[in-house]
């Protein structure tokens, strides 16, 4: 059964940096979907960036428009972990952050398409 352990959520203010790391058990992070969702309050759960493994050792990203330029999804063989590098953050960006994953190379963009998900990290950015 595959796991997802999330960590690294906190406070900080506008314009600060965090790392969000997403732990995979129990499957090789190779053979699968992994992304990263955010749901703030009163709202839907919407998609930040997903990742999966493309030719060779390389893998394939794909970010929100809202996140382009700012976060960096990336993920670590060695580790089994897939990570979310958040920078220049705004106020905006304060949500509930959730990990999820399926088996295979299909990228589905709706949560419905994920079977696997972690307990979700708070990320609150204010001054």
């Amino acid at each position: 059964q595959v796991q997802l352990v999330e960590s690294g959520g906190g406070s900080v203010q506008p314009g600060g940096s965090l790392r969000l790391p997403c732990a995979v058990s129990g499957g090789t992070l190779s053979n699968y979907v992994v992304a990263w969702f955010r749901q703030a309050p009163g709202k839907e759960r919407e998609l930040v960036a997903r990742i999966r493994r493309s030719f060779g050792s390389t893998y394939y990203a794909g970010h929100a428009d809202s996140v382009k330029g700012r976060f960096n999804i990336y993920g670590d063989d060695g580790k089994n972990t897939v990570y979310l590098q958040m920078n220049s953050l705004k106020p905006e960006d304060t949500a509930v952050y959730y990990c999820a994953a399926v088996y295979g190379t299909v990228t589905p963009t709706t949560p419905t398409g994920y079977a696997y998900w972690g307990q979700g990290a708070q990320v609150t950015v204010s001054s």
